[in-house]
């Protein structure tokens, strides 16, 4: 396993961290299936473990709970997320911060985040949706200032919204944001226009997710893939955007290198840029992780076939169901 510094934090974080989303809200997620993989991550070298309140209700955080208490004599990064008052993924430009982030919300959920952890201090607390209109307005910063004086977060991130990069960038320069975590892939590359530059120039820790867009970049999905309806693919990838998705990752296929997959080229693509400082796959099973974290081997991708692969970018922009 590869490491990089993420950003001003000075941590050393793997460049293949571990998306915790799949394990609660996804069929296929059983319990033991779950901790095997999360062990075995640990073993090649993984440290970093995105999570959320959000994903099943303090559910994958509980999950992590029981990882870290197994690996105490290991540093292992924690991230988790604060969910939106309103519980509404995204946020829109019309919601005023009071009925998001108020601070007495952030509060509350940083306190239930630390008891679902079983930690006494959260390594990077993220807002789980943001709008940069409420980048200058007082109500968050004061929580942020207040639970970091406390000494109950350690570092404070914006998971920003789908497919809306730019959507934080004041906020970003507001000084009290120390990482961001956004959408970028073969697809997503828009980050590199204006997100990338500035947290350059700021030393900003960037987590890159999605690194398989929900799926497609795995190239197992058909035009007639469908899902269980509890599961939440299942209202993603509608007939639009499923069509499409297949049509864009078939078009990828003579790309692909000899002795190469399609998620391994998915990775190595993300990894091939240096302001990306650690992408977080779903891994659910012990053959996700293995082949996942194999990635971060110190091999890139040959110049010519990342400068191929630039020209698969897909511009999208939100709809009603790219929640």
């Amino acid at each position: 396993m590869q490491y990089r510094t993420f950003g001003r934090t000075g941590w050393q974080v793997s460049e293949i961290g571990y998306g915790m989303w799949g394990l609660a809200g996804w069929t296929g997620s059983e319990r033991p299936q779950i901790e095997q993989a999360l062990d075995r991550a640990v073993e090649r070298g993984c440290n970093f473990f995105d999570t959320a309140w959000a994903y099943g209700n303090g559910l994958s955080e509980q999950i992590l709970k029981d990882l870290l208490a197994r690996n105490r004599d290991k540093q292992l990064y924690v991230a988790t997320k604060i969910p939106g008052k309103n519980f509404k993924w995204p946020s829109k430009p019309e919601y005023a911060l009071e009925d998001v982030f108020p601070a007495s919300h952030i509060i509350d959920y940083t306190e239930k985040s630390l008891k679902n952890l079983g930690v006494e201090t959260i390594d990077l607390q993220q807002f789980h949706v943001w709008e940069d209109a409420w980048a200058n307005q007082d109500e968050w910063q004061r929580a942020v200032e207040q639970l970091t004086q406390q000494g109950k977060v350690r570092a404070w991130g914006i998971s920003v919204n789908r497919w809306e990069p730019d959507n934080c960038l004041n906020s970003l320069r507001t000084g009290l944001i120390d990482a961001v975590q956004v959408i970028y892939n073969i697809f997503d590359q828009n980050p590199e226009d204006n997100l990338f530059p500035l947290c350059r120039e700021l030393n900003l820790g960037v987590i890159a997710r999605v690194p398989f867009d929900e799926g497609t970049l795995t190239g197992t999905f058909t035009k007639e893939t469908t899902f269980p309806a509890d599961d939440w693919r299942s209202t993603y990838f509608v007939p639009e955007n499923l069509n499409s998705s297949v049509d864009h990752a078939d078009a990828l296929r003579p790309l692909i290198p000899a002795g190469m997959t399609m998620p391994e080229m998915a990775l190595r693509f993300i990894l091939s840029h240096p302001d990306v400082h650690t992408t977080i796959p779903g891994m659910r099973q012990l053959r996700n992780v293995e082949a996942n974290t194999g990635v971060s081997d110190g091999q890139a991708l040959p110049a010519e076939l990342v400068n191929a692969l630039k020209g698969h970018r897909w511009d999208r922009t939100p709809t009603e169901w790219s929640q």
